[in-house]
């Protein structure tokens, strides 16, 4: 069965326990390893894999040897409970094997969790998991959390009913955030929040928040918003001799110039912008104004198409210190 991204935030919240498995796919390895954490705990519990329930297979060991996954599916457990088969990082190599895996599954036997990278709508994998009337494929995507898994994800943190101000920074959080880094800012949510009845506010939230997204950059993305087109050059060495590359750069650049547009938009009187960064942030978004930071974000995104083309040959951080020097004078106009 093939689950909606809607229809999957919810299944890995509360996975079906008589359920065959699962087949979780997609270009984002954090995401992925995020959503089969937490199918896994919510099938097996926080002591499952203790009890030795939880039977880890790589894609390398199955192409070796493929009586594993059968073994592990039908394996008896020495402690009582359900059990989960996991084969990590598979691909049409060990698609038989799982699929012969899958077909034999009854009853009683541990759940097949399966973990994968993009996976075309041809995959032998996707069709076996979405054909199966007992088993289920989800497929994750590089978009932000939605609301109701953040909301699910505070609750499991210990937060229930976030007001609207704080969810709407959460929500702008985790637009800018990577994953794995946002999952870590709610656990630190929940535990500066321990016992304190109070609702959740935004004080709180930037009192938890990464102080910056890619704190290395952000002396070189504060030159450029600042227009100070002379200071690139001699920032940009620094940041070139500890190993800062150009892509990081340019993804930087983009989120913070994004965060400024959305400063620069808003209209509620509640600019989604936290840290100790802050006050110069919001003085950046005045300054700039929505015209020129959509001219900003062109450019970046131009330079960043760029950066990943086949045919570019420029030296990328040369490339990036151009755009940079533009932007600044840019904001001198």
């Amino acid at each position: 069965m093939k689950l909606s991204t809607g229809q999957a935030g919810a299944y890995f919240a509360k996975p079906d326990p008589d359920a065959a498995g699962v087949l979780i796919y997609g270009a984002d390895p954090m995401r992925i390893a995020l959503k089969r954490k937490q199918v896994i705990a919510a099938l097996i519990g926080p002591s499952g894999e203790e009890e030795m329930r939880l039977t880890r297979i790589a894609s390398a060991e199955l192409r070796k040897t493929p009586a594993l996954a059968l073994d592990a599916v039908k394996a008896m457990g020495f402690f009582p409970g359900p059990r989960v088969a996991l084969i990590e990082d598979a691909n049409e190599t060990v698609a038989a094997t799982v699929i012969e895996a899958l077909g034999a599954w009854a009853p009683g036997d541990a759940q097949i969790v399966v973990t994968a990278g993009a996976l075309k709508p041809t995959s032998k994998l996707r069709k076996a998991f979405e054909g199966h009337a007992q088993a289920y494929a989800a497929g994750i995507y590089d978009t932000p959390p939605t609301r109701d898994e953040i909301e699910r994800d505070l609750k499991a943190a210990g937060i229930a009913d976030p007001p609207q101000d704080a969810m709407q920074l959460l929500l702008g959080l985790a637009r800018d955030l990577e994953p794995g880094d946002f999952r870590q800012t709610l656990t630190k949510i929940g535990l500066y929040k321990l016992n304190d009845p109070a609702p959740l506010s935004a004080e709180d939230i930037t009192a938890c928040a990464p102080a910056s997204i890619e704190a290395a950059v952000d002396d070189v993305l504060f030159v450029v918003g600042d227009g100070q087109a002379g200071e690139i050059g001699p920032v940009m060495q620094r940041l070139a001799a500890q190993g800062v590359n150009a892509v990081t750069l340019c993804i930087g650049a983009m989120r913070h110039f994004r965060a400024l547009h959305r400063v620069a938009v808003d209209t509620s009187g509640r600019p989604q912008i936290w840290g100790p960064n802050r006050d110069k942030m919001m003085a950046q978004a005045r300054k700039w104004g929505a015209v020129k930071l959509e001219q900003a974000l062109s450019e970046l995104t131009d330079t960043d198409l760029q950066l990943r083309s086949a045919g570019q040959h420029a030296p990328a951080l040369a490339l990036v210190e151009r755009t940079f020097i533009r932007l600044a004078m840019l904001a001198q106009r």
